[in-house]
C-alpha cells in the first residue's frame, strides 16, 4: 500500500510543477547557523530573500510543502552542512500537507523505526531520511516554531534575539 502511495504521490507532485509552477525554491544567504522555513509561503519566502541585513544572517531560506520528502530534503540538507543549528519554521502552514505539524512533531517526537513521525496530524507522514539522520538532526538542530507567523519584522527580531 505505501508503495503505491509514492508512486502515485510521485505522479501528482510531476504534474504540479506543470501546472503551479513555483519560480524559487531556495535562497542561500550569508550567513551558517540559521536556515529558515516559511511552509507554504511563496510571498514571504520572497520577502525574506529580499531583505539583505536578514540574508546577511541565515545559511538559506526556503518553502517546504509536503510532510515527508520535503522535510527529507531539510534534514539532508542540516546533515550535510553541519554549521546549521537553528531552524525557524514560520508562515501558513498548508491545510492538505500540513508540513508545519509535522516537522514540530518530528522535533518534539522523533519517528518510528520505521519512519512515520510520532504524534504528526500529516496525512502520509513518513520520511525516507534513515533512523539515525533523524536522531542528528533532532540533537542538532533547534527547531523554532513560528507558524503562521507572516510578519516580516517580527520575524527579523526573532532571528536576532537567536544571533545575540
Amino acid at each position: 500500500m505505501i508503495f503505491i502511495y509514492k508512486k502515485i504521490e510521485n505522479c501528482i507532485g510531476e504534474i504540479c510543477k506543470f501546472l503551479i509552477p513555483i519560480k524559487q525554491e531556495y535562497y542561500k544567504g550569508d550567513g551558517s547557523k540559521i536556515a529558515i522555513c516559511t511552509l507554504s509561503s511563496m510571498k514571504l519566502l520572497t520577502e525574506i530573500s529580499n531583505d539583505t541585513r536578514l540574508m546577511n544572517n541565515v545559511a538559506i531560506v526556503g518553502r517546504l510543502l509536503s510532510e515527508n520528502k520535503g522535510i527529507d530534503k531539510i534534514i539532508n540538507y542540516c546533515i550535510a552542512n553541519k554549521e546549521i543549528v537553528h531552524l525557524v519554521v514560520c508562515g501558513k502552514d498548508g491545510h492538505g500537507h500540513r508540513a508545519g505539524d509535522s516537522i514540530i512533531a518530528l522535533s518534539e517526537n522523533g519517528i518510528t523505526r520505521e519512519g512515520k513521525i510520532i504524534k504528526s496530524k500529516s496525512p502520509y507522514p513518513h520520511l525516507d531520511s534513515p533512523y539515525e539522520d533523524v536522531v542528528i538532526f533532532r540533537d542538532r538542530v533547534t527547531i523554532h516554531n513560528l507558524i503562521e507567523e507572516m510578519d516580516l519584522n517580527r520575524i527579523k527580531s526573532y532571528v536576532d534575539g537567536i544571533i545575540q
